[in-house]
């Protein structure tokens, strides 16, 4: 399974990023070889549509889980029709969201948890 983390850096004892969209960086996490890759996030500095942006990437990138803060009701609903699962309120390190993740300790959720823009 591919899941995105949400992070503030690029490190897996970076914290995770509260927002969405807005976040600094992704770090891809591949349950079955224990991968871990990060990329600096192209669409933080959007205008407008950043969520929805954001949601077809992660599709593109054929992530079945996101793990976040916040996730707008836009970006919830584009996620939510590609099939991928959100979990919020993750917090803490990459690293720590992720063994959290793995634990079964997170919750995903059936709507959107933050508002339509978070700066």
């Amino acid at each position: 399974m591919k899941i995105c983390i949400t992070s503030q850096g690029e490190e897996r004892t970076s914290n995770v990023d509260p927002r969405f969209g807005r976040a600094a960086f992704f770090c891809f996490y591949d349950t079955e070889s224990g991968d871990y890759s990060f990329e600096a996030n192209g669409f933080a500095a959007g205008v407008g549509g950043v969520g929805v942006q954001t949601s077809q990437y992660m599709a593109e990138k054929e992530v079945q889980a996101v793990l976040t803060g916040q996730v707008g009701p836009n970006a919830f609903k584009t996620l939510n029709a590609a099939g991928i699962e959100v979990y919020p309120n993750a917090d803490g390190t990459v690293e720590a969201a992720v063994q959290a993740f793995l634990k079964g300790e997170y919750d995903k959720t059936s709507g959107p948890t933050g508002p339509a823009r978070h700066s």
